[in-house]
């Protein structure tokens, strides 16, 4: 018992005595101007950072991620074009680009690719 309290009050002294060296070892002395401010894409903010962003921008965003998941499933199609029956395979990339191409138009019909309205 007396072994496990001085094992264990050895490992709590190393522990705070490393991260006593860590947080003198990464203080930063040189405060620059850029540093210290919230990165805006390389320019200075000229209002609150807490604006809120264009919902156009977020819409087109989403449109983007799942036609980019949706081309990440056509691209094993090809891989698969190998192993299977040419007439099903056809029917069914057929429907899958169908359904894309839909879904494509009704996004189109909506206004969602407009940016400028």
């Amino acid at each position: 018992m007396f072994n496990l309290m001085i094992m264990s009050t050895i490992i709590i002294m190393l522990s705070m005595i490393m991260m006593f060296i860590a947080s003198i070892i990464s203080k930063k002395s040189f405060m620059d101007r850029e540093k210290s401010s919230p990165f805006e894409c390389g320019f200075d903010p000229k209002s609150s950072s807490r604006i809120p962003f264009s919902l156009r921008f977020f819409l087109i965003t989403i449109i983007f991620l799942i036609f980019d998941v949706e081309i990440a499933l056509l691209m094993p199609m090809i891989i698969v074009l190998n192993y299977s029956n040419i007439i099903m395979w056809t029917l069914t990339s057929m429907f899958f680009i169908l359904i894309l191409l839909i879904g494509l138009y009704h996004e189109w019909n909506m206004g969602a690719l407009e940016w400028s309205s």
